[in-house]
């Protein structure tokens, strides 16, 4: 038996006979302890890993809170204000905004999904869609009509991936006084198709009113979108 051990069995004898405790050295008094505390019967009921990460998190979530209220005027109730005010700036912009440009040719952008079809054929689908009530569908087969009928009077060289934003940007070279209104149908176009939007009646009659007013329209021939002199 070792010094500290016979010290510790000596103390313990004592202890039992009534007799004055004698003085156990801190460190052998401290190992005791540790090694008696480490048994698993003291543990069953201690947090997991995931509960005393998420202790911790909540922790941090309270102090960070806790002190971004005392740096605000008025407390935890400015912080939700101001918290507030932030989310409703944010919806305002994205419904004002839409969603943002993809960029040109992305996968899966193309106006035309399916087979080649007419102008007219896109149209009808169009006016079904719309005596249906189903005004996305009639937003995006009108759209298609717009595009198609530029293609067939030879305005828009056809060409297979073209996106709403292109197509509408070189008809407004070949018709300027359309331009804006172009840029505002192929908006359309892409909140119904790709931006979550719901469209309705007044954004279908102003997709159908360009598409009339474009066939009424004589172009201002360019180069760029016709491949052709002017």
């Amino acid at each position: 038996m070792t010094f500290t051990g016979g010290a510790a069995a000596a103390a313990a004898r004592l202890r039992a006979d009534g007799d004055t405790p004698v003085d156990i050295s801190r460190v052998p008094a401290r190992e005791a302890a540790e090694r008696e505390l480490s048994d698993p019967k003291y543990h069953e009921n201690d947090p997991n890993l995931l509960q005393r990460g998420l202790s911790r998190f909540w922790e941090w979530l309270d102090d960070l809170f806790g002190a971004a209220s005392g740096a605000t005027p008025g407390g935890v109730l400015g912080l939700v204000v101001i918290v507030l005010v932030v989310a409703a700036l944010a919806a305002a912009l994205w419904w004002r905004l839409g969603t943002p440009n993809r960029a040109p040719g992305t996968t899966g952008d193309s106006l035309f999904t399916d087979g080649p079809r007419t102008a007219r054929d896109h149209r009808t689908a169009a006016a079904r869609h719309a005596s249906a009530g189903r005004w996305n569908e009639a937003v995006q087969e009108r759209m298609r009509a717009i595009v198609r009928s530029l293609e067939e009077r030879t305005l828009l060289e056809p060409r297979p991936g073209r996106t709403a934003d292109e197509a509408a940007a070189e008809a407004g070279r070949s018709l300027p006084s359309h331009a804006d209104d172009l840029r505002l149908a192929a908006r359309a176009f892409d909140d119904v198709t790709y931006g979550g939007r719901t469209a309705d009646e007044p954004a279908y009659r102003r997709v159908e009113a360009l598409d009339t007013a474009l066939e009424r329209t004589r172009p201002t021939l360019d180069t760029a979108s016709t491949g052709t002199p002017a």
